[in-house]
């Protein structure tokens, strides 16, 4: 995604707000290769896996409601229970929407996406707490669904085969055909592509299905970080990025970041341009990495309590 990597230079190049320390970064790609991190495999247990159709139409679905978990101001966090314990954040979405499959929710068939109704998909990911922005994640499944039915018969499988194997190609069909993929933002005049959530689904079916099949894609390289608010937390945490003092301060205020505002698109670029940078110094060194997989490692990281010192920025978002 090479549109994705220039924007986000321009934007760290003239971030006032958010600068990315080289000298950290390098001892934290360091501390990467040195400790012989590995890259997280695919995880089953929190995932549905069915027939590679099923699989398929599971993950566009997650991925298209894969966004904002976290809960505003004196709410309860939404969660989910499961196998007799309780999930939140993104896992609780995975495990809803398996526990769906399980219980015979028919995700493959796109007329049901796009009829869906509010209290339906309520009822798929019902749960104590309050998830944000409901209405936005049912218009999400019902243009997914309409999409479906009028670009690909109904199948999310052929969706993905009419990309031919080319990951960068898949993500320029998403967001050309379904708006709440288009996630992109504009920065001193100048257009800053993410595509967060596009890219996530090509690496989610690269995983999930072994590189095979519909998950076989001969450009995965290419892809870069997904840019979300994890990664800077942990990015944050290891002192690779900071943050103005103003910005600091609201972020550990837990104030909210206006959706495309300055101090949005900075962290976020910054981001997808320091695990660049990441990249690059850990494949000098002789360990070579995609972006995706340092975002998966520092994703990872970001679930322990060590990188859970600083909060992470809150946005209230469809994109991530």
């Amino acid at each position: 995604m090479i549109e994705v990597r220039e924007t986000a230079c321009r934007v760290a190049e003239r971030s006032a707000l958010v600068r990315i320390d080289k000298e950290a970064l390098v001892r934290f790609a360091e501390k990467l290769s040195s400790r012989d991190t590995p890259v997280p495999s695919w995880d089953g247990e929190y995932h549905f896996r069915g027939s590679d159709e099923k699989t398929v139409a599971y993950l566009l679905v997650l991925d298209t409601l894969n966004f904002c978990f976290w809960p505003l101001p004196g709410r309860a966090r939404w969660e989910v229970e499961y196998g007799g314990k309780l999930f939140s954040g993104y896992y609780a979405l995975a495990l809803s929407l398996k526990r769906a499959m399980e219980e015979g929710v028919p995700f493959t068939d796109a007329g049901y996406l796009a009829g869906m109704s509010l209290s339906g998909l309520q009822r798929i990911l019902a749960g104590p707490g309050e998830l944000q922005l409901m209405d936005r994640r049912l218009e999400n499944v019902r243009e997914l669904g309409r999409v479906l039915l009028e670009s690909f018969h109904g199948k999310a499988h052929e969706l993905v085969e009419s990309a031919r194997k080319s990951a960068v190609a898949l993500v320029k069909i998403l967001t050309d055909r379904i708006s709440s993929f288009r996630d992109a933002a504009s920065y001193k005049g100048g257009k800053v592509l993410f595509y967060k959530r596009a890219q996530l689904l090509a690496s989610d079916l690269h995983g999930a299905l072994d590189g095979k099949g519909w998950g076989e894609f001969h450009d995965m390289a290419e892809l870069t970080a997904f840019a979300d608010y994890k990664l800077p937390q942990v990015l944050r945490q290891a002192g690779v990025l900071e943050y103005a003092g103003a910005l600091a301060d609201k972020v550990d205020r837990r104030s909210l970041l206006k959706a495309g505002s300055h101090e949005e698109v900075e962290i976020r670029a910054n981001t997808v341009q320091a695990v660049e940078l990441i990249r690059e110094e850990m494949k000098a060194g002789g360990k070579f990495l995609t972006a995706p997989q340092i975002d998966w490692i520092l994703w990872n990281l970001g679930q322990e309590d060590a990188f859970r010192c600083k909060p992470y920025h809150r946005t209230i978002s469809i994109f991530y």
